[in-house]
């Protein structure tokens, strides 16, 4: 069974994407629906790269990307991954090469490798005031020196058109000879879509398919529930911390960090469907694996709808410029 859709038809002037820490490939499918096709795409997740074989027909590399064969990637328009960021914590800018950050490490070396017009890196808001924002200074430098102008952005998802709360970082670098010295993300639009809007016309769930794996105290330290009329907490990695379906009954505050259940109605987690549909997922989106498995590949991926509003501006510089000749990228990159 597939998913929404195949990258069967390549023209050669259809705009390219090598994907790293690619997932079940949200970032992929936003750039898809704006005109990008991925070439070759790779995680360490067997489940996601099983989900993303369904949709696509790029070369999904299941691999450590300590142990891929660069040579063997194709050069491309766009490079995107969104890279861990758990060793720059305690890091100083001057250890930006930490071996804690190897995975930072080799999304710049492929970035310096394979020369992209542009490359996007999606991560956490935390990374801003890493260091005192020290870090997030030296990651731009380090691209820099590589010959890329960067700029990173703050924002929330849910000014994009994907109904959740989700603030990230959008980190866009352009080679120099593109000239681009002033970048602004663009404008959140104007209307926010609600739960009710995203979750309308998903079937009540099967048991099978919503976590009902106990409530941990940090579960219960604040409230899980938002109405149907606001958009969703975050969609976590972690199934156990998934929010409450808006039909759950209110939680009550007790005292400082904790809650309860409110005893009118039943209380459930989201399903994977319903969270799936808040991250923007297609609705015939299948995922592959068990239901935890199901849950973390769905809230590692950065949402279509985001993706798509970040493919769009970079389709629209790209348009302006030579696009889709790889032999034009090779001869510059040699």
């Amino acid at each position: 069974m597939s998913n929404i859709v195949d990258f069967k038809s390549k023209n050669k002037n259809d705009l390219t994407l090598v994907s790293l820490f690619s997932g079940a490939g949200g970032l992929d499918i936003g750039f898809h629906n704006q005109g990008f096709k991925t070439l070759w795409a790779n995680d360490i997740d067997k489940d996601a790269c099983e989900t993303h074989r369904l949709w696509s027909n790029a070369i999904v590399s299941n691999e450590d990307i300590s142990k891929v064969n660069f040579e063997n990637i194709p050069y491309s328009d766009v490079i995107t991954g969104g890279f861990p960021c758990q060793g720059f914590s305690l890091a100083g800018p001057r250890k930006i090469d930490d071996n804690r950050n190897i995975l930072y490490k080799y999304f710049v070396k492929l970035v310096e490798d394979k020369r992209p017009r542009i490359f996007v890196a999606e991560n956490v808001k935390g990374i801003l005031t890493l260091g005192n924002g020290e870090i997030i200074e030296a990651i731009i430098q380090d691209f820099a020196e590589r010959g890329y102008n960067v700029f990173a952005n703050l924002v929330n998802a849910a000014d994009y058109g994907v109904p959740q709360d989700r603030w990230r970082v959008i980190m866009i670098g352009f080679r120099n000879d593109l000239n681009i010295t002033k970048f602004e993300f663009p404008k959140p639009l104007e209307k926010r879509i609600t739960l009710k809007e995203a979750l309308e016309g998903i079937p009540a769930p099967s048991p099978d398919d919503v976590c009902k794996a106990p409530f941990s105290s940090r579960y219960m330290s604040r409230n899980r529930k938002r109405s149907w009329d606001s958009v969703s907490y975050t969609i976590p990695a972690m199934s156990k911390q998934v929010a409450l379906h808006p039909s759950s009954p209110d939680m009550e505050k007790l005292g400082t960090d904790l809650w309860k259940f409110g005893d009118d109605g039943v209380t459930r987690r989201f399903s994977w469907q319903e969270a799936a549909a808040i991250q923007t997922f297609p609705r015939n989106m299948v995922f592959c694996g068990n239901l935890t498995s199901k849950y973390k590949q769905i809230g590692n991926a950065v949402p279509v709808k985001l993706a798509e509003v970040v493919a769009k501006e970079i389709k629209s510089i790209l348009s302006k410029n030579i696009v889709g000749n790889t032999d034009e990228m090779r001869a510059y990159c040699e």
